[in-house]
């Protein structure tokens, strides 16, 4: 059995040896070396090849973000699997932007770590339970509020939502105002307004989001 070949990096020793002898209690991983900072990490990388680079994010002289970013920009391909305390949002974005594979929060280490390790070896990401839970609600509100945002009914009065439709239909300022009543002026206006809350300055985008959100017809 070919086994999983693992470097740890970590600026507390105690850790590491944590690390190690829970990682040695499983047959088919192996340490290959210990890194005390971000730059004898890069340099075991480059020397043992390993195939996983099981990292903490704080340490001297180059943080683990510089050092994944290192790795990166050497064009080494060596998975890496962030071991942290930090849980904040941006910070997981800012780290699986620069290169990393996987998070996983050291609180939840003793039930994840093998699991996240195992996975990564594989070619494929993976992220702390938890923090996957809450990059999902993210998500779902951004694009919730996305969708409020673009929404017609949302965006316009019922009035500018005529003049919209009739002005993607092809009619002319003159024949909305005689459909709706108003004058040709006031229905400049409207157009204006629409096309500023839309930021778009060409009338074949205002078809374009009439088609998209099915008012032609209304």
């Amino acid at each position: 059995m070919n086994k999983i070949r693992i470097i740890i990096a970590d600026d507390h020793a105690v850790l590491r040896s944590g690390l190690k002898a829970l990682l040695h209690c499983y047959p088919e991983f192996e340490v290959i070396g210990e890194a005390g900072n971000g730059q004898e990490a890069v340099d075991l990388v480059c020397e043992k090849e390993p195939d996983i680079l099981l990292l903490d994010l704080s340490m001297p002289d180059m943080s683990g973000v510089e050092c994944i970013k290192e790795i990166r920009s050497r064009k080494l391909s060596c998975p890496i699997l962030v071991l942290t305390m930090y849980d904040d949002e941006e910070f997981v974005k800012e780290v699986m932007c620069s290169g990393a594979n996987g998070y996983v929060l050291k609180r939840s280490a003793d039930t994840e770590l093998m699991a996240a390790i195992k996975r990564i070896s594989e070619g494929k990401k993976y992220l702390n339970e938890s923090i996957s839970e809450t990059l999902i609600d993210t998500l779902l509100k951004a694009t919730t509020q996305s969708n409020d945002s673009d929404d017609p009914y949302k965006m316009f009065s019922g009035r500018e939502r005529e003049v919209l439709r009739f002005l993607a239909q092809g009619h002319t300022n003159t024949e909305i105002a005689e459909k709706l009543f108003i004058s040709p002026k006031t229905v400049d206006t409207y157009r204006s307004r629409i096309m500023k809350k839309l930021n778009v300055s060409k009338k074949s985008e205002l078809v374009n989001y009439a088609i998209r959100h099915k008012m032609m017809g209304l």
